[in-house]
């Protein structure tokens, strides 16, 4: 007898029906549940819009709305994507590269409930005893160190960045950011009695130099005025050190990372907790001793710690480090701080919770999860993907590496290509069959970077002696300048440790690290990069009026929405709506700003333009030549060009101008950063990671980019596991053997040929692979 199917099993399909999310072109698409799939592309395309945008999202926001309208009231509001229909969700579990908060108190062990184990474990365990669970933590009252309030370092403030002591206030002593002269500020102290503002500071007084550093605020006349008089430091430390870092503007962050230094508390020694906490031990280990140690070294020690009244809590924190260590973080500490985690790494973190669930049907979405990840440590990656898949789940990854998307059950394409010319599906089906495929993913699929069989020759080096930042023993190497060097090893190895941590940033050098760009949805790459300003400014000339009036952030905003483009209705326990604004129609200016005319076009209809279009538009035949004899217009179409083409050589070609930075994928991010460093002047460029996010298809063009950089006499040092990249270096730096303190060593120095030849490291074997010399 032949059974028939239950309607329950039918449900096998996630089906998108009509999606817009950004640059979407009605997309429609079926997805198989229980599969593991990848979603490819080149940067731009569309990827993350559908799977993060749209099916995320949508089920994000259903599963909110289950909720009670009070407990919805009190959860940040989610509005429904833009599609027809969506069919056989289910509730979706979101592993992203966003950066985990920087919090100076959030650390790995606070994120993932390891240190809340450890505390109980303490409580029930160690001698002497100290009280409650929560007397073992540093952000108590009761546990923290009351020097450092649980901080681990104090910070000090260099006075020789604040003041030059060889002048006097009225010949500009003073080098705070806002501190001219001739301007109010130093007019009070000048003015104010306490001090000689014609007098050398070097020449000051013992009584005149506290009056001048640190004399408490106090009201003092100056002229015909009441004003507040108080030491420079006190002041400096109100008005600048006070503000969240991130919050201020350039300038003013590093004058911040000039003056002001941090070091370990006196008191707690960067433990964080007070005395008797510390006094407090299992084994003879505290608990700063327990989250100070490697994790690998930590679920050891957790293993030998007997007794039935902790045998429940011993098994949990077992089990969660030794997640860590399958996800190949165990070379981390529970003490590391949050916010210094890279995004990969601050994913895999996320990771660590979902491992040992015994959830079922749910859906995983990743976002490019071999960031950051070593050809060696993606098969574990890969593993650990397979894994979840196998228990029941569905499985989305946004993915560019192709040993990732080999071991996809379905793969779906979008494209062709990216922003306007992207957001269609090109392909759906399997990695057989989209190599078969006429796609430019499945044309590039097979791609093999070749050995360079003529590498340039370095003359000179930068010499690091006695490295010894983190997990690196007293590494001695010398860094080839002139050419393209490529640092690499597993993750944990001590690159970024050796190569941030041991290579002065001076004034020479000219550091793009994987720290994340701020910006809310008024900030977008014309606003970001500086560009808007001769914009602004070509505008102003050519029409006689003030640039003010062509910023949506400034006069010339709608008043209706000021500037947004749209109104945001908060229905408090309901999820928000935003709609056009109906006044202005998206464009974020006032009518008569929208008349005024460059090159034909008005500022919304230019900060709608690709980057690629406005480059020709602002370039040699466009409005530069046109306006050249406006006075200022040529000039500033010129500075504009000038910074379009830096976003061309990255790859931002496709982006449009007023695109908000909160759309932008994390590679993306990253390359809009590489624009603006490449403006700066340097000798030495540090790029971490620059193949973040980016297509098989991109890392030729990005190749090309660091040729380019070498030849124009620069000396490009990358931090990259991308084979590619390695394959093209001129010099290989690999450090390991392994992570944590199994690395911190250089293990090859050479041509990438001669670590494919002797393949005596992890990436020499890899690498050999890679290049078919197995």
């Amino acid at each position: 007898m032949t059974e028939t199917r239950h309607a329950a099993d039918s449900h096998d399909l996630i089906r998108v029906s009509g999606a817009r999310e950004n640059n979407l072109k009605d997309v429609s698409v079926d997805i198989p549940k229980r599969r593991l799939t990848v979603f490819t592309g080149v940067s731009g395309s569309g990827k993350s819009s559908l799977v993060f945008g749209t099916i995320a999202a949508e089920s994000q926001r259903l599963i909110n709305e289950t909720y009670p309208a009070f407990v919805q009231s009190f959860m940040s509001s989610l509005a429904r994507p833009d599609v027809d229909g969506l069919t056989g969700l289910s509730a979706a579990i979101i592993v992203d590269q966003e950066r985990m908060g920087a919090n100076s108190r959030s650390t790995v062990g606070t994120a993932t409930d390891a240190n809340a184990m450890l505390r109980i474990l303490f409580r029930r365990l160690a001698e002497p005893h100290v009280g409650p669970s929560f007397h073992y933590g540093f952000n108590s009252a009761e546990g923290m160190c009351p020097r450092c309030e649980g901080l681990g370092e104090v910070n000090d403030i260099d006075v020789d960045e604040l003041v030059d002591r060889s002048l006097s206030l009225e010949d500009g002593a003073i080098k705070v950011p806002g501190y001219t002269a001739d301007g109010w500020y130093v007019r009070i102290y000048s003015e104010s009695g306490f001090v000689d503002g014609s007098k050398r500071i070097a020449d000051f007084n013992a009584q005149e130099l506290a009056d001048f550093l640190y004399r408490p605020a106090e009201k003092v006349r100056i002229g015909n005025n009441n004003m507040t008089y108080e030491g420079l430091v006190p002041k400096v430390q109100r008005s600048m050190l006070s503000k969240d870092r991130d919050s201020v503007q350039p300038h003013i962050r590093a004058f911040i990372d000039r003056a002001v230094t941090f070091t370990t508390c006196p008191e707690c020694h960067g433990s964080r907790l007070k005395a008797e906490v510390l006094a407090s031990k299992i084994d003879g280990q505290s608990i700063a001793d327990c989250t100070a140690m490697q994790i690998s070294d930590l679920a050891e020690f957790a293993r030998g710690i007997t007794g039935a009244s902790v045998a429940p809590i011993i098994e949990t924190l077992s089990q969660t480090l030794d997640s860590f260590v399958e996800i190949g973080l165990g070379y981390l500490s529970l003490d590391r701080t949050s916010g210094s985690l890279s995004g990969g790494e601050a994913q895999r973190v996320k990771m660590v919770r979902h491992l040992g669930s015994s959830l079922t049907d749910v859906t995983y979405v990743f976002d490019e999860p071999t960031v950051g990840l070593h050809p060696h440590d993606i098969q574990r990656m890969n593993g650990l993907l397979l894994r979840l898949r196998d228990k029941g789940n569905t499985v989305l990854v946004v993915e560019h590496k192709p040993e990732t998307i080999r071991i996809a059950d379905h793969v779906i394409d979008l494209g062709p290509g990216a922003g306007t010319n992207g957001g269609e599906i090109c392909f759906t089906g399997t990695v057989l069959e989209l190599e078969a495929s006429e796609t430019l993913t499945g044309k590039h699929l097979g791609d093999r970077t070749r050995l360079k069989t003529s590498p340039r020759v370095s003359r000179q080096a930068l010499e690091i002696r006695g490295a010894t930042r983190h997990n690196l023993r007293n590494v001695d190497v010398d860094v080839p300048l002139g050419i393209l060097t490529v640092v690499t090893g597993v993750a944990g190895s001590g690159k970024s440790s050796l190569i941030h941590g041991s290579i002065p940033r001076g004034v020479d050098v000219v550091s793009v690290d994987q720290a994340p760009i701020r910006g809310s949805r008024r900030s977008n790459p014309a606003t970001y990069t500086g560009l808007l300003d001769p914009i602004r400014t070509a505008f102003a000339k050519v029409n006689g009026v003030k640039p003010a009036l062509f910023s949506a952030n400034s006069t010339g905003a709608c008043p209706n929405c000021n500037g947004a483009g749209v109104i945001y209705t908060d229905l408090a326990m309901m999820a928000g709506v935003a709609t056009v604004c109906e006044e202005c129609g998206g464009a974020r200016f006032q009518a008569q700003v929208l008349e005024y005319r460059l090159g034909g076009s008005n500022i919304a209809e230019v900060l709608a333009m690709p980057v690629a279009a406005a480059a020709d538009f602002f370039g040699g035949t466009g409005i530069g030549a046109v306006h050249a004899g406006k006075a200022g217009a040529s000039a500033a179409a010129k500075a504009a060009h000038a910074i379009l083409e830096r976003l061309n050589d990255v790859g931002l070609g496709y982006l449009s101008l007023g695109q908000p930075l909160t759309t932008l994928s994390g590679g993306e991010r990253q390359r809009l950063k590489l624009a603006i460093h490449m403006a700066e002047k340097g000798g030495v460029y540090v790029l971490d990671e620059p193949t973040s996010g980016l297509h098989l298809a991109d890392v030729e063009q990005l190749l090309g980019l660091l040729d380019r950089l070498v030849e124009s006499g620069k000396s490009v040092i990358v931090i990259e596991h991308h084979q590619a990249v390695m394959a093209h270096a001129d010099w290989i730096i690999d450090i390991g053997p392994g992570a944590g303190h199994d690395g911190g060593l250089v293990v090859f120095e050479g041509t990438p040929a001669e670590l494919v030849a002797a393949k005596s490291t992890l990436t020499g074997i890899h690498l050999a692979e890679y290049v078919g010399a197995v």
